[in-house]
């Protein structure tokens, strides 16, 4: 379905919030931590010593430390649209400089398999569609339809991942392993696709594979967020663990695997990126 990044540049002209930023005030800005759903970060709030929640635009920011980083974590709720305003919030009032969004998402391409994860290289909206004024895909007046991610987080990310992987079973516990089957969970990295449906068909999963081929995963707010933080000219990372194969079994233990398996993923991803993260200013 859903999240918490691309291969590749950022935009090429930095945004106002950048402009207006001086080194001082970006290595003090928080990063922000977000994802979908509450189980998603449910793990994660609750290693963070010191949050203090701030309520803007109907929903909680938590602001505190995690691994010695000031961060901002909050649940965008599903869907594009929220997605963006949350992006837009955490832009505009709390300044930060980097946005990680986490979560789930439906595998699409062949062998990302449940409790796979995927570090997005770059992500495109598979519901946009304004032709014939502009091409399939393309967000109109903006000239891309795929925006890349911050090539730098989404390495931190892809690293952590790795090292997360490797023994799921101390993580998750054994059960876990056994019930979902994560007995060798791959790191994947490449194109996600976001839109306004949870796909939950193979009839759909299908289509999405045949039209975009190169896609690895679906799931439904990465791509707002990656499009607000491009025009603010401010890194975002994405990485996802795959709840399911985006087909009509995809609702089955849904909840469970987000609770059980995502939420722990989640929280040791960020955290093992942001033991390793070093800004440049």
């Amino acid at each position: 379905m859903l999240a918490v990044g691309r291969g590749g540049a950022g935009p090429a002209t930095a945004g106002p919030h950048n402009a207006r930023m001086t080194a001082r005030h970006a290595a003090s800005a928080p990063i922000a931590l977000v994802g979908a759903l509450h189980e998603e970060l449910a793990a994660l709030l609750a290693a963070m010593p010191d949050e203090q929640p701030v309520r803007a635009a109907g929903r909680e920011f938590w602001l505190g430390h995690l691994e010695g980083h000031p961060v901002v974590a909050v649940l965008s709720r599903v869907g594009k649209v929220a997605a963006a305003t949350t992006a837009t919030v955490l832009l505009e009032r709390f300044g930060v400089r980097a946005v990680l969004f986490t979560g789930v998402a439906g595998g699409l391409a062949p062998g990302v398999k449940v409790g796979d994860v995927v570090v997005a290289t770059e992500l495109l909206q598979h519901d946009l569609d304004a032709s014939p004024l502009f091409p399939r895909y393309e967000v109109p007046l903006a000239g891309r339809s795929r925006f890349p991610a911050d090539a730098a987080w989404a390495e931190a990310l892809a690293q952590a991942a790795g090292e997360v992987l490797h023994d799921p079973a101390a993580l998750v516990g054994a059960q876990a392993v056994r019930d979902f089957g994560l007995g060798a969970p791959r790191l994947h990295r490449g194109l996600i696709a976001s839109g306004d449906r949870f796909v939950a068909t193979a009839a759909e999963s299908d289509a999405l594979r045949r039209d975009l081929p190169d896609a690895l995963a679906v799931e439904m707010e990465g791509a707002a967020v990656a499009q607000v933080c491009h025009d603010y000219g401010v890194p975002f990372a994405a990485v996802r663990t795959v709840s399911d194969r985006a087909d009509d079994a995809a609702h089955t233990d849904f909840s469970r695997f987000v609770a059980t398996v995502a939420s722990h993923y989640s929280e040791a991803v960020l955290r093992a990126a942001l033991r390793r993260w070093r800004p440049a200013c």
